[in-house]
């Protein structure tokens, strides 16, 4: 793929955020064998998700006898360079996130991600979200049925480029969708990542976390936004149509906490949402050994996670958590590297 003054830019940032990560890593001091330290995506990184992340933290710590530290993060590379690099542990990554940590250090393997419905990885999917404000549905509709066509143009907040529902599976979608068109026949992911003149959007802003992205939409800063359901369900309620469908209606919940508190009552739709696998938690084997690894993962599959609250929580509950209780099944499940083939494929 050509390569472009952003990709120059991000490149070095990466560097830079690298560098920055092993000289916090050097002041900090090496983890010893008694700590385990796990890196968390902005997504999760929120105060209101604390307990949740304590709540695993503590059970690791009971079983394993080690000590848990968590490192939240406001940007993915952070966590992603984290893990590749060995100054954390343990991280909570998207698909995307993982392969790219993968890419840099084949020693970044996965252990679980949570399942779907049946309790396996069959149906262990989320949705990736292209939603545009109440009101506006009707520009992004052609006979009756919702459509992207009309995105072309707009202000368009994606996630971060590391994300996979918030950039990977939507990018790739829009590309796919509009190169068929003779107007863009020649389009390519690269070309979604800056807006202005000649460009496919007039103006393109990246959220940081999808909670960030939505907040664009729902402030005007963007037209149309991409943001995945599990990283907003404990902000908004359906309010019309069925989940995870085009033409669904969904609401600000009142004392919706940040980024969200001043947004009690606002409203979006759905115009497109695209199944993605379900993102896992991975360790790096420098720093975590094969015995550690199986032991790690028996703890994060056995039912005490599994029927835990306050990881997976159930229906109705009011509490802020990581992982939702639907049909009982739900837990966390093994999962191996040839799982997320394809997603590598969506970036060849």
């Amino acid at each position: 793929m050509k390569k472009t003054l952003l990709a120059a830019v991000s490149a070095l940032t990466i560097f830079a955020v690298g560098c920055s990560a092993d000289q916090e890593g050097e002041a900090a001091g090496s983890k010893g064998d008694d700590t385990l330290t796990i890196a968390w995506l902005p997504n999760e990184s929120g105060a209101d998700l604390e307990e949740a992340r304590d709540e695993i933290g503590e059970i690791i710590e009971e079983k394993t006898g080690k000590e848990v530290e968590h490192q939240t993060t406001t940007d993915y590379i952070i966590a992603i360079e984290s893990i590749a690099n060995g100054n954390v542990d343990m991280a909570f990554l998207g698909a995307q996130g993982y392969i790219e940590a993968n890419n840099k250090n084949e020693k970044v393997q996965p252990l679980v991600v949570p399942s779907g419905e049946s309790g396996t990885l069959e149906d262990a999917v989320y949705y990736s979200w292209l939603s545009v404000n109440k009101g506006e549905e009707e520009e992004y509709k052609n006979g009756g049925e919702f459509t992207i066509d009309q995105i072309a143009g707009k202000k368009f907040s994606f996630v971060s480029n590391s994300s996979t529902s918030g950039f990977q599976v939507p990018s790739t979608s829009i590309v796919d969708h509009f190169s068929q068109t003779e107007e863009y026949s020649d389009l390519t992911t690269e070309d979604l990542l800056e807006g202005g003149e000649g460009k496919f959007f007039s103006e393109v802003l990246f959220g940081g976390s999808h909670q960030g992205s939505a907040v664009n939409l729902l402030t005007g800063k963007a037209d149309v936004a991409a943001f995945c359901d599990t990283c907003v369900e404990n902000y908004v309620e359906l309010a019309e149509g069925e989940e995870n469908k085009p033409g669904a209606l969904y609401k600000v919940k009142e004392n919706a906490s940040a980024p969200f508190s001043a947004l009690s009552g606002k409203e979006f739709s759905i115009i497109s949402a695209t199944p993605v696998l379900n993102p896992p938690f991975v360790v790096n084997t420098d720093n975590v050994s094969e015995e550690e690894r199986q032991e790690l993962i028996e703890i994060l599959t056995s039912d005490e996670i599994a029927n835990n609250e306050k990881v997976f929580v159930p229906e109705g509950s009011e509490f802020s958590g990581l992982f939702s209780k639907v049909s009982g099944k739900e837990r966390l499940v093994e999962v191996e590297d040839a799982w997320f083939d394809p997603i590598r494929e969506l970036s060849k």
